[in-house]
């Protein structure tokens, strides 16, 4: 499964969207046979890593998933997971739970964390250093790595917040949930990885969401934001991204 869907979504583009977004669906549907939808699962995980990991691209991942959540086989079923009246939820409702799922569950998490960790063992390395040339070499080497790793936490939860967006969009996820996700966003000390996932999501959910339903809310965020301004910790480049959010917001989305 796995090496047919990879191949599959690295050809996936506007273009051939139809033809190879049927083949993924024919893929996922295999999971007609299974009791516990293990190849549907896969096929989302390998969607979502692909979403994530290709923010450019969280427009055409997310109409994907739209696209299956529509055609997915009523057949296909997950015995362990039921509904209220304790019948198994199937088809393009029980695709729709298992990517909730994966998207709250990465979220949750966060690469926030992960970030620091690997800030951590850089610092850790570099306080180390040795006199010995060879030590030394290897610490720069690890040096790559962490900083690497960090990188590419930082892109894949900055393509998670795009990929969230893209699926509020396309009415996948609900307005509650955006605000769940804007909240959280938002209750932490402002570091640069978190005001930069907000303003992009800001930006991508912005003119969907700041209704007249919503427009408390959204004034709380963005005098939240004009806050942040004022904050000295701060650095230059988020004011800069809060700056571009908050301008965006008074053109009314334009």
């Amino acid at each position: 499964v796995d090496r047919k869907v990879k191949a599959l979504l690295n050809k996936l583009t506007v273009e051939n969207f139809d033809s190879i977004s049927d083949q993924i669906i024919a893929w996922a549907n295999r999971s007609e046979k299974e009791t516990d939808g293990r190849t549907l699962i896969r096929v989302i995980c390998l969607i979502f890593e692909k979403a994530t990991d290709e923010a450019t691209w969280s427009e055409v991942y997310a109409s994907l998933c739209r696209k299956m959540m529509k055609q997915i086989s009523p057949r296909v079923q997950d015995e362990g997971i039921k509904n209220s009246r304790g019948k198994p939820i199937v088809g393009g409702q029980l695709f729709r739970k298992h990517l909730l799922n994966i998207c709250q569950e990465n979220f949750e998490r966060g690469w926030a964390t992960r970030e620091a960790s690997a800030a951590a063992a850089t610092t850790e390395t570099i306080n180390d250093q040795s006199v010995n040339t060879s030590q030394e070499y290897r610490e720069v080497a690890l040096y790559s790595d962490e900083y690497y790793a960090a990188q590419k936490a930082k892109r894949r939860g900055l393509g998670l917040v795009k990929f969230i967006g893209e699926l509020f969009k396309l009415q996948m996820l609900t307005e509650r949930i955006m605000h769940k996700c804007l909240k959280k966003l938002i209750s932490n000390t402002p570091q640069e990885v978190e005001i930069e996932s907000l303003c992009k999501l800001l930006t991508t959910v912005g003119p969907k969401l700041d209704t007249a339903k919503s427009l408390a809310r959204m004034n709380s965020y963005f005098d939240l934001l004009k806050e942040w301004m004022k904050n000295p910790q701060v650095n230059l480049r988020s004011k800069f991204m809060l700056q571009d959010v908050i301008e965006l917001r008074e053109r009314t989305w334009q």
